[in-house]
């Protein structure tokens, strides 16, 4: 009889074995094309940007990584021009080298490149043809790694490997949430659009069944107006629950389709730092606020399933 296949490790069990390694924040993944100095063509690996390394993986399932570049020194990041099409190929140079990468298309390299640029440069980058969504990822990325070095600075003698963050940044890392998303009631995120309109137009939160999600807008026509549409939890996919239901891979993906489709007029309500405290509020703060102002409420019973006024 042939020997039975190991069975494949679950994405969550390959996250963990992963936070053994390191407790970097994972601020973006994807498949790229890496050509370092030592390579004599290009290497296709799954690659984690983490802090300001890059990991690499022999494919997306695997949980050690086989390769590791830090990128915080980084002097310039330059574009190729590629003859392949919907290409994208751009170097890396960094004091000791140089290591060119390439993406399968052009969407693709400009996200690595923003990210990569972001949290080098700790700064969002303005040169990069992104949706409205992603340029709000990039924001929660930076506000994170700049909250991550101030930490890192105040504890010189911890390596940056061996870091770890609160707890529920695991949950960050294992089941990455948009920053829109707070744990509250329909009625709560209600009043949270209601009282803070500058702040954003769209909540993400939990559904009744704490399986599934639902999104709350304020929408601002002749008169406000409040709506909620269902987003189900259909088993790896997220499913909008419209008169013509659109299934998208993951919650960011949800958040980008009603900005997009609106063409930016729905933005994701976040706390940000002149409208509130007076001071940086980053995704921990928000959660650590939301939890004192918003503690012992109880969820509601019912989630709207298609919108509704």
């Amino acid at each position: 009889m042939m020997a039975k296949k190991p069975p494949k490790p679950a994405p969550r069990r390959i996250f963990q074995e992963r936070l053994k390694i390191t407790a970097l924040p994972l601020y973006f993944e994807g498949f790229l094309l890496v050509k370092r100095s030592e390579y004599q063509e290009y290497k296709h690996y799954w690659t984690e940007l983490r802090g300001t390394t890059l990991f690499f993986y022999n494919d997306k399932k695997s949980t050690i990584y086989v390769d590791k570049l830090d990128i915080i020194d980084l002097t310039c990041l330059t574009e190729k021009n590629s003859t392949e099409k919907n290409c994208s190929k751009f170097t890396l140079v960094l004091p000791k080298e140089e290591v060119q990468l390439k993406t399968e298309n052009t969407e693709s390299g400009e996200e690595w490149r923003g990210f990569i640029l972001t949290v080098t440069e700790l700064s969002v980058p303005q040169n990069v043809s992104l949706l409205p969504g992603q340029v709000i990822r990039m924001h929660e990325v930076l506000e994170r790694e700049k909250k991550r070095r101030i930490e890192t600075e105040r504890l010189p003698n911890t390596s940056l490997e061996k870091e770890r963050e609160p707890i529920e940044d695991y949950v960050d890392v294992l089941n990455p949430m948009p920053a829109c998303f707070y744990t509250v009631s329909r009625k709560e995120a209600t009043e949270m659009l209601e009282k803070n309109p500058s702040l954003g137009n769209m909540i993400l939160r939990p559904g009744s069944d704490s399986r599934n999600f639902s999104i709350t807008i304020r929408q601002e026509t002749d008169m406000p107006r409040i709506k909620h549409f269902k987003v189900m939890s259909i088993g790896k996919n997220y499913t909008i629950e419209l008169e013509k239901p659109v299934t998208l891979p993951n919650l960011f993906s949800v958040i980008d389709y009603f900005v997009n489709e609106t063409r930016g007029n729905l933005r994701p309500f976040i706390y940000s730092t002149e409208e509130t405290l007076g001071q940086q509020l980053t995704t921990e703060g928000r959660r650590e606020k939301l939890k004192e102002n918003l503690h012992g409420a109880s969820m509601v019973t019912q989630v709207v399933g298609a919108p509704c006024s």
